[in-house]
């Protein structure tokens, strides 16, 4: 395993759409090790390749549950609306207060090239919504309502709509 250098907002590749993996290899296991490490060793909770310089449809994530490999990942169902910070390890120091669904349905391949499909809600649904987001070359920052600041949580007036 290796650690990747991550692109930040500025680079051009960010904003260019990820190809499908075809071939289900040694080359793509080391790539998901890769990611892993990387979005690990910068504590972020999820990567996805086009922020590595590779432009595959492959993200990793891990909201606290274990690791999570998506390959060629595909949203097919959404619900219900929640609005909270984003940041991302693209564009580092800022957040920004994003709308994203309450749940999420995403059909996937595993490294193996099985297909999988995963239902979360919560911190999941939108890790899942933020990182298929780059593969098509969008970021947070095209989609956030306002940017926030270092004494800005959420922007919420009601503190009981982030209890859950």
């Amino acid at each position: 395993m290796a650690l990747r250098t991550i692109l930040h907002i500025e680079d051009d590749l960010l904003r260019k759409k990820s190809r499908p993996v075809e071939k289900f290899d040694a080359k793509l296991a080391k790539l998901l090790d890769d990611m892993a490490e990387t979005m690990y060793a910068a504590e972020g909770v999820g990567l996805a390749a086009p922020q590595v310089a590779v432009l595959r449809r492959v993200v990793v994530m891990d909201c606290g549950d274990g690791l999570i490999e998506m390959v060629n990942p595909e949203i097919i169902a959404t619900s219900g609306e929640q609005e909270d910070a984003e940041g991302c390890l693209s564009v580092p120091g800022r957040r920004g207060l994003v709308k994203r669904p309450m749940n999420v349905t995403v059909r996937f391949k595993d490294r193996s090239g099985e297909t999988c499909e995963l239902e979360a809600e919560g911190l999941l649904a939108r890790c899942i919504m933020h990182e298929t987001d780059h593969l098509d070359g969008r970021l947070y920052v095209d989609i956030m309502e306002r940017e926030l600041f270092e004494d800005d949580e959420t922007g919420e007036d009601d503190p009981e709509e982030e209890q859950e």
